[in-house]
């Protein structure tokens, strides 16, 4: 970390069509928290900008939905997603908006800067129109038959009944969704930047420069720069967004992905004047903080960016998380299968760091994970409450009851090997802790936080202050302990030291438990600094380690519960919720749609032979590479292991799976089908898919086997 000298936090922006709920909690923006507090922490020059991102076509198709402007979208729902944000302890330094006049200067400086140093294509192309708005359509905007199930409501983007990917090309009959009116095609212009002029650049930058990089990111560019990439629209037809600053672009806006990275530059300038040191300095450490469906505007087309114009700093790294599902199920708004920040906020008061702590805990840093209410209880009442609150509360009430609420002596020539040993912990805790900070692996972090509190309840359940108090007591009155017979008059100062140091180590462990939780927990750190009568200024990481941090003779107040008991009750009425939120919104969609039936099973093809069958040599594969095919957005180039060989298949499934989420899967291929050239590659079988309602499904073994095991 000493190579920089000031710190530049993101967390990606998010749409201003609707509130947020924990998935986009844990994707970005509570761990880009947890990392900006530390870095505070350690008194680094750091700056933690975000905002809504307030132009492009959800934004519009949410205003329709309520019949009100966008604009008045964008105010409600920017008000919402701040206040959820501020509630939850999300520490931003700017929460701005692309709505505000400065960031709309900024987008359109930095569109003209690359204008004028001739970086862009302009292109004209044939694209549909409403004649009777007037106006060219976004996909959403394009309503049509669906080609693969036959829904007569699919968008010009995706049939949301069979899930199918689509283009408005591909629609049957496609209509205008404003007026309901036949689009005719016609030409437009736009201005396209080369990304494949800076394939090279990138490669370096990333491929060469970043191999530090989470595997997930890493991969994913990686696939895209293997590929091959292309010019792509950064100006669209729309009369909502940021005006295209040329003479001859009336009607068109800046495409929602060029302006939007911009934000963090708008957001920055809007927080100091000094924001080109953030921005413009090479010893200025960025990071970017998104969920993997951004990864490559983030590592590909902003960069990309941010070298053409010349004057900015790139990434760093963009560490960014898998997707949270709940319950077993991906999260989805519009089925309101989602748990909701403000809803949570309402239903849990003060508890926003169980949230915080349950989120971090199960963060999807390398895959996918799973949020489940009967998780959330178990880990508060069995980590939050049972380990962390019971270590504090015990110390801070046996300091009270034996100590007379004042921090006790140490008293280091009554101290034991034990002593030593866990006084030796607090140095180790923080180290284990910074680095998995600084390598972004805050589930790892989170788990030394708690393990150093569990060691502490170790201790004191080792050493029995109580114990010792009770035999104290006994030899003070003149009386032996009937249990504890080996300790005479003569131990008083002993035992009276043995309770002082073990109550001292004890509450200096706390004082460190609120350093090491504060950027995980801030709340509760903020707590026990109530407690301890400390002031915020002992949160500062060069504090953590020490064993000095409370006086001897410092009064403390009384004690107070840090956490409490999530009951069963509470997990029955958020799981009722879920599930009645669920059914609300699959009425109100049903009511507004018109009946479709099901998509019809194929018809059985004709009788064959055994010896037909007997023909096809099935053979189980594995997955060991997957890539996108150059200029085929439907085909994958497969590299799969048939155990005496690997072959190459070239699959039309790019539409349905990431390539680096099949990597490892079973298959099963058709091995002794006749070799095909397909985009210059020659395919060496065929992989046999399922489809249920335009969901593509791999047909594979319940359980592994063995590569090239056959199927008969």
């Amino acid at each position: 970390m000493a190579k920089f000298n000031r710190y530049l936090i993101t967390a990606a922006l998010p749409y201003a069509n609707g509130p947020v709920h924990i998935g986009h909690l844990a994707g970005c923006y509570l761990p880009a928290d947890i990392y900006v507090r530390y870095l505070r922490a350690k008194k680094a020059d750091v700056k933690f900008v975000c905002g809504t991102d307030e132009h492009g076509v959800p934004i519009t198709i949410k205003a329709m939905k309520e019949g009100v402007s966008p604009q008045d979208v964008v105010d409600k729902y920017h008000k919402i997603i701040g206040d959820s944000f501020a509630a939850m302890g999300i520490s931003f330094d700017i929460f701005a908006r692309t709505s505000d006049p400065v960031h709309h200067k900024t987008s359109q400086d930095f569109f003209l800067k690359m204008y004028n140093d001739g970086l862009f294509e302009e292109k004209e192309s044939e694209q549909y129109f409403d004649p009777e708005k007037e106006m060219f359509l976004a996909d959403r905007y394009i309503v049509g038959t669906c080609p693969n199930c036959g829904n007569d409501k699919a968008y010009g983007d995706q049939c949301e009944r069979c899930g199918r990917t689509l283009s408005p090309d591909e629609l049957i009959n496609p209509h205008s969704a404003l007026s309901n009116a036949p689009l005719v095609k016609k030409k437009t212009k736009h201005w396209y930047m080369p990304l494949q002029n800076y394939e090279p650049w990138l490669k370096e930058y990333i491929i060469d420069g970043h191999k530090e990089w989470k595997n997930n990111v890493y991969g994913q560019c990686k696939s895209w720069l293997d590929s091959g990439l292309q010019s792509r629209a950064m100006t669209r037809d729309s009369n909502w967004g940021i005006k295209v600053p040329l003479p001859d672009a009336e009607g068109k806006v800046l495409y929602v992905w060029f302006d939007a990275p911009i934000g963090y530059i708008s957001a920055t300038k809007q927080l100091t004047e000094n924001w080109a040191d953030y921005w413009c300095k090479d010893d200025t450490k960025l990071v970017h903080f998104i969920g993997k469906d951004n990864i490559v505007f983030h590592c590909i087309i902003f960069p990309a960016m941010l070298k053409a114009h010349g004057d900015f700093v790139v990434p760093d790294n963009v560490p960014a998380n898998e997707f949270l599902n709940i319950e077993g199920e991906k999260v989805s708004t519009s089925r309101n299968w989602a748990v909701w920040v403000n809803d949570y906020i309402q239903d849990f008061p003060d508890q926003q760091d169980v949230l915080r702590y349950v989120l971090c805990a199960t963060a999807p840093e390398t895959k996918d994970n799973d949020f489940t209410w009967k998780d959330f209880q178990d880990r508060n009442n069995s980590e939050l409450v049972a380990v962390f609150g019971n270590f504090v509360n015990r110390a801070m009430v046996l300091m009270h009851k034996l100590c007379g609420g004042k921090v006790p002596a140490l008293h280091p020539e009554f101290m034991n090997d034990g002593d030593k040993d866990i006084l030796k912990e607090f140095g180790l805790a923080k180290e284990k802790i910074e680095n998995s900070i600084e390598t972004y692996r805050f589930r790892e972090a989170l788990s030394e936080v708690i393990e150093f509190a569990r060691k502490g309840n170790q201790y004191l359940q080792k050493n029995e202050p109580w114990i010792l108090a009770s035999v104290l007591e006994k030899l003070k009155a003149g009386e032996q302990h009937p249990k504890y017979p080996q300790y005479e008059e003569k131990d008083i100062a002993f035992l009276q030291a043995r309770i002082d140091i073990c109550l001292h180590i004890s509450l200096q462990m706390t004082a460190n438990l609120a350093i090491f939780s504060h950027p995980f927990l801030p709340f509760t750190a903020k707590r026990i600094c109530h407690m301890l009568k400390v002031v915020d200024r002992m949160l500062e990481w060069d504090n953590a380690g020490s064993d000095k941090l409370l006086s001897v003779g410092y009064t403390l107040r009384p004690p107070e519960l840090l956490f409490k008991q999530v009951e069963n009750e509470q997990v029955t009425a958020q799981i009722e919720k879920l599930h009645a939120g669920l059914k609300q919104a699959m009425d109100a969609a049903a009511a507004n749609a018109p009946a479709v039936e099901e998509a019809p099973v194929a018809p059985p093809k004709p009788e064959i032979q055994y010896d037909d069958f007997a023909k096809l040599d099935l053979r189980v594969g594995t997955i060991l590479q997957a890539e996108k095919v150059a200029k085929a957005d439907k085909l994958l180039k497969l590299l799969v292991d048939i155990g005496t060989e690997q072959r190459t298949v070239v699959s039309g499934i790019a539409m349905h799976f990431n390539p680096e989420d099949i990597v490892g899967k079973q298959v099963t291929l058709v091995a002794n089908l006749a070799p095909r050239k397909m985009r210059g590659i020659e395919s060496q079988g065929m992989i046999l898919m399922a489809e249920d309602n335009g969901k593509l499904i791999f047909v594979n073994p319940a359980e592994a086997v063995k590569p090239g095991s056959g199927v008969s």
